[in-house]
């Protein structure tokens, strides 16, 4: 598949983004960690699965993830930007996961080499949507999980941003389920509250991405 135009100028206005906040990104949000670690929990991991961390950041979800996998799972953190890894590493969370610098669209993963995908607030900062949840499922065997999240939902989001709530918005349930579909994911439930925005779907057997 070919990039559609623009897409390298984005990516890096995205490592940009966030190579300048990195260090102080967990002080702008200091209380989420057990909103990621439920969310994390919400996926059914056990003992032994393996298990992405997509646009993982600063690696918040790392270690409930790899609570749940244990010592014989498999646990990776992927992003684009090296300074968020680095924060990450700083953190201790690389004791949790192996870090790759890496991006959603373009995994340097087997296909259907893992059982599970966490994102969180990856979907606002793609090139490209549809092929990413098809690049997510691609690596996800049948009957994996995906989850897409945020500790924010929708709503609370945009006033944040002083943005108005539309239904383009891309987590927006009629803009994603059918993204979803064509990826190979069966959507499985949606969550949109003020504290809690939660994807969770499944990979599709016999789904061609």
């Amino acid at each position: 598949m070919s990039e559609h135009p623009g897409a390298a100028a984005a990516r890096a206005e995205i490592q940009r983004f966030f190579s300048e906040r990195a260090a102080r990104w967990e002080n702008r949000f200091p209380d989420d960690d057990p909103a990621y670690a439920a969310a994390a929990g919400e996926l059914g991991l056990r003992p032994g699965d393996r298990v992405l961390d997509a646009g993982c950041g600063t690696g918040r979800a790392l270690p409930p993830l790899r609570a749940a996998v244990g010592p014989t799972g498999v646990v990776l953190g992927a992003d684009l930007t090296a300074a968020m890894l680095h924060e990450a590493a700083g953190k201790g969370r690389d004791r949790a996961a192996r870090l790759l610098l890496a991006d959603a669209e373009a995994l340097p993963v087997a296909s259907g080499a893992l059982d599970a995908v966490f994102a969180a607030g990856l979907l606002s900062h793609l090139t490209d949507a549809a092929h990413a949840l098809a690049e997510l499922a691609r690596v996800v065997r049948p009957g994996g999980r995906l989850a897409l999240f945020h500790p924010l939902g929708r709503a609370a989001l945009a006033a944040q941003h002083g943005r108005r709530l539309t239904e383009d918005d891309l987590r927006a349930r009629p803009r994603l389920a059918p993204l979803l579909d064509a990826a190979g994911w069966r959507l499985d439930s949606y969550t949109d509250e003020e504290k809690r925005y939660l994807v969770l779907a499944t990979r599709r057997p016999g789904a061609r991405t």
